[in-house]
């Protein structure tokens, strides 16, 4: 080897000597006899660097990978030799190559295996238990060689492949290697695991461990009755009683327990294996038990018990009553063991008995009438829950790290053991949690904060657990009605509220949104919860989390009682004012509320405004002062950032102007349409506000953060306002557009969309009815900037796209869907002739996109769109007068289109939205119908049918149906004629 090169591997190699290393070595994979060359420094023990040798085996893995078939009889045997000579070197080695050379080495070997068999494989097997006998480090590699067998052929986790084809091709490779060595390989397997374990139980823990570890990767795929048996599980039982050996003995067992078999084979296998651990005091559990053995025992019991669930549902699908009466009552006495470990401080080992539980539980469920002791259970999973939920005193809840965040995680998991609860015994769980809410509420002061935290916790829980009707929780059952108000009455009397903990407060507003209709039924209470709310306890907490997820809650609170709110609205926004001012970020000021927070109260104080009992002028006023600061601070701050060089100041004062635009915008969500905006007397506010924010839109510096804050500005002034918007409109159209490029189209085509859909033209004009100038055309407007939304699209795709570029592929596909949704929005609202207007190469460009896109692309999507235009085109240009050049594009290109999008092989008629793309095109095919009757039929029999090489009898049949047929019909005709076309 070229030993210059190979000093590139050292770790103190500089960068050039790695890379002309790694390079020596990709030359060494591509080489006819490279191979060879690193089986023989490998059989001949000549190398001692680790990293040669690792290098060496990838380079004999790349061969096995990609070259194996190639090589001669000869060539084969010279590879499978030097690798057990390499093998029966480490037999006498003083010491064992490191862990990643040992994994590489038996990672190769598995390849060899799988590549020849099974010609020469199992025999390898045979070689290689020959040539390690019983010395440890052979006995490793032995294993380690399983262990790598079977992630080749049987883990399921491991990808071999993306590609369809060659996945099949392993699988079915996998299968031919797994049924030969069950044939032929493994009762000898299975006898050498026993000697193994025999021979190192007592001297040599990592050896049995490892042991045990492929039997249990074996087990799930071998005869079970060779690792079910006497001689096996009393092992691995008295390995249970083993220190270093008993959390891998769990592991085995686990995976025995786990294999698939017959419910009554399953049952007595665990049945036997649980009397044994009960008479070997495995069941009488301490919680000073070591940790780590108590998750691999509770994985194991866990297992053990749904075995036996799932077998008492096999059973009873069966009919085998006593069998399944027989499994539910040995499932049932592993319970109280699984409740001790459910209750375990340690919440590792306490999420391991989650799932037992659960379909316990759910079994439970299934059984009509549940026997007392089977109701105590859920009363004791529940009470097991309950208490695992509260937060440990060291949570760390200002900044949560990986233990907080699997805490939180876990208790997700309990959630939905409490809601199986709820599902088994609804009213033992409002009666339980009744009990914590009302003990825990009435002597708040004197309990820690988790107890505190945790009482309403449950009641917000219980509101997911139990079903509500429509109208929420207080209606229909009065019983759970009325356990559930006066929870919610005891809470927000109680004055908790004021606890002194982050985690009491903002679960006290949670449940108080959560139950918000109980304010409905009892709105005496509003004004105690709104204090909260608007003090120290809510929007002023000294806690930024607090502040900010109150500002969200209160606007839900707002808007889900805006009637019951109306006796407070001015004093809410007197309360809130000073948290609603606009304060540039740039100033070095740390406001009480983010932007996004504040975006929260601006919403609600428009819901405030909109659905308050106030006069129309003062509904003006109040929204005017407020946005009037907006609109006055909105021009300085725009001048300030077109004049900033500092780029760090550039980003925070585009940001301050972003939101004071967002603030404006989620003030008009309350405003529902500009009848609302007329009512309320709000519509000069927004105007104003259109003449001071749409000048931003020329601004060059932080484009995209603004620029998208007016967009959705612009999209909600469309909504709210109507012939007063216009006159802002084509400046702020021409500003988005400027630069022609494409990201700017795609950004205004849905405005667009709005605004012709909003001003829709009649059927014979495009005169709008209202104006402040009277009669305005909104067609002018679309007209000019169609070239631009032209330009931009096709300048978008011509972009050159790499074969593999996903990304990119994707973006085109979001382009020429943005494309084709304009254009049907101009047909569907009568804007049709902006389209027929362009020049004649302009015109050709747009009928031929749209053709190109229901035939060309494989986007169900955008073809379902295209034939929608197709057909919209016909019923506005085809009829009797239509022009010759838009009929001969009609039976030239939109015709054959129909039957040429179909019968493409990408065109699947089993998928859904390919199937309504048909349907469009059915569709379309009508409209031609429709438009020009027997002369479409005539073409048809006379000229395309037949150029398809249809015969006259189904060209007559299609016509006909065409003819004749309904609408649905005629789709379902399409595609049965399709299918007969491709098959």
């Amino acid at each position: 080897m070229d030993e210059q090169a190979l000093r590139g591997l050292a770790p103190q190699a500089d960068s050039r000597s790695h890379q002309r290393a790694i390079a020596y070595f990709e030359q060494l994979k591509s080489s006819p006899d490279g191979w060879q060359l690193c089986t023989q420094t490998l059989a001949q023990g000549s190398c001692s660097d680790n990293n040669v040798k690792f290098f060496c085996f990838q380079v004999l893995e790349h061969k096995i990978r990609r070259g194996y078939e190639q090589l001669g009889r000869e060539c084969r045997h010279v590879l499978r030799q030097s690798l057990l000579s390499w093998l029966q070197a480490q037999t006498s080695r003083p010491e064992a190559e490191p862990t990643f050379i040992r994994n590489k080495a038996t990672q190769v070997m598995a390849l060899l295996f799988v590549a020849e068999f099974p010609e020469v494989g199992p025999s390898l097997l045979d070689d290689v238990l020959r040539v390690v006998g019983l010395c440890p480090a052979g006995v490793d590699l032995y294993l380690r060689l399983l262990l790598a067998i079977d992630g080749e052929v049987v883990d399921r986790d491991v990808l071999h492949t993306a590609q369809f084809d060659l996945a099949m091709q392993d699988m079915k490779r996998n299968t031919t290697v797994k049924d030969g060595m069950r044939e032929r390989s493994v009762p000898r397997l299975v006898e050498s695991w026993l000697l193994i374990l025999y021979t190192f139980q007592a001297s040599n823990a990592e050896l049995a461990c490892l042991c045990l570890e492929v039997v249990g990767a074996y087990v799930a795929w071998i005869d079970i009755n060779l690792i079910a048996n006497e001689r096996f599980i009393s092992l691995l039982l008295g390995h249970m009683s083993v220190d270093v050996l008993r959390e891998s003995a769990c592991d085995c067992l686990l995976e025995i327990v786990s294999k698939g078999m017959e419910p009554r084979d399953k049952m007595e296998l665990v049945e036997s294996l649980s009397q044994v651990l009960e008479a070997a005091g495995f069941y009488n559990l301490q919680q000073n038990e070591d940790g780590d053995f108590l998750a691999h025992f509770s994985k194991l019991l866990c297992a053990m018990g749904q075995a036996l669930l799932q077998s008492w549902a096999r059973f009873g699908k069966a009919g085998a009553a006593p069998e399944a009466a027989q499994a539910l009552d040995a499932a049932r006495a592993k319970l109280p063991v699984m409740l001790g470990l459910l209750g375990h401080s340690d919440d590792d080992i306490s999420l391991n008995c989650c799932g037992f539980c659960y379909d316990y539980l759910h079994t439970l469920k299934q059984i009509p009438d549940a026997s007392d002791i089977q109701k105590d259970d859920v009363e004791a999973i529940l009470l097991a829950i309950i208490k695992k939920l509260t937060y440990d005193e060291d949570f760390n809840f200002e900044n949560e790290g990986e233990e907080e965040v699997m805490f939180l995680d876990y208790r997700k998991q309990l959630k939905l053991l409490l809601d199986k609860v709820a599902q088994v015994s609804p009213n033992l769980l409002l009666l339980s949690i009744h009990r914590v809410v009302t003990s825990t509420l009435r002597d708040w002061k004197g309990c820690e904060f988790g107890e505190v935290e945790l009482a309403l916790r449950l009641l917000y829980m219980l509101g997911e657990a139990l079903p509500a009707g429509h109208c929420g929780h207080f209606s229909g059952d009065e019983s759970k009605a009325s356990v559930l108000q006066d929870m919610v009455r005891t809470m927000v009397l109680s004055g908790v509220s004021h606890f002194q903990h982050c985690a009491v407060t903002l679960q006290f507003f949670e449940t108080v949104v959560r139950y918000d209709k109980f304010f409905s039924a009892e709105p005496q209470h509003i004004p105690e919860v709104l204090v909260g709310f608007l003090d120290c306890r809510g929007l002023r907490h000294p806690n930024a989390k607090v502040r900010s997820r109150c500002s969200y809650l209160l606007s839900r609170f707002v808007k889900s009682l805006s009637k019951q709110i109306v006796p407070f609205v001015e004093d809410i926004l007197c309360q809130v004012q000073d948290l609603l001012v606009f304060s540039p970020r740039v100033n070095g000021l740390q406001p009480a509320l983010s932007g996004e927070d504040q975006l929260f109260l601006y919403e609600m104080v428009g819901y405030l405004v909109a659905c308050g009992e106030l006069a129309v002028g003062r509904k003006a006023e109040l929204l005017g002062s407020l946005l009037g600061s907006l609109t006055a601070a909105f021009p300085p701050l725009l001048a300030r950032l077109s004049a900033e060089t500092d780029e760090d100041h550039q980003v925070a004062l585009a940001e301050s102007l972003a939101h004071a635009v967002s603030f404006v915008s989620r003030t008009s969500k309350a405003f529902s349409s500009r009848a609302t905006v007329r009512e309320c007397g709000c519509a000069d506010v927004y105007v104003a506000c259109l003449g001071a924010f749409l000048p931003a839109f020329a601004c060059p510096l932080q484009r995209d953060s603004i620029r998208a804050a007016l967009r959705s500005f612009l999209h909600r002034m469309l909504v709210c306002l109507d012939a007063e918007l216009l006159p802002y409109l084509p400046a702020a159209l021409q500003a988005m557009l400027s630069r022609g490029d494409t990201r700017d189209v795609l950004d205004a085509i849905p405005l667009l969309n709005q605004l012709v859909g909003k001003f829709k033209v009649f059927a014979l004009g495009v005169m709008l009815e209202w104006s402040p100038r009277g009669q305005v055309q909104v067609q002018p407007l679309v007209r000019e900037v169609f070239p631009v939304v032209l330009a931009g699209i096709s300048g978008g795709l011509r972009l050159p796209v790499e074969e593999n570029d996903q990304s990119a592929a994707l973006e085109k596909q979001s382009i020429r869907r943005a494309y084709y949704t304009f254009m049907l929005a101009l047909l569907t609202n009568g804007l049709g002739s902006i389209i027929s207007e362009q020049g004649a190469m302009e015109a050709e460009q747009v009928l031929g996109s749209v053709v190109q896109g229901a035939v060309e692309f494989p986007d169900p999507v955008a073809q379902k769109m295209c034939f929608s235009i197709l057909s919209r085109m016909i019923e506005t240009w085809g009829a009797g007068d239509a022009l010759p050049v838009f009929l001969d594009f009609v039976y030239k290109r939109v015709v054959p289109a129909c039957f040429l999008a179909p019968l493409k092989p990408s065109f699947d008629l089993m998928d859904a939205q390919t199937t309504m793309a048909l349907a469009e095109c059915a569709l379309t095919l009508r409209s031609v119908f429709q438009q020009r009757g027997p002369e479409l039929l005539l073409f048809l029999r006379q000229d395309y049918l037949p150029s398809l090489q249809i015969t006259p009898d189904v060209a007559q049949e299609f016509c006909q149906a065409l003819e004749h047929a309904d609408t649905k019909v005629f789709k379902t005709y399409m595609k049965a004629f399709f299918q007969r076309a491709k098959s």
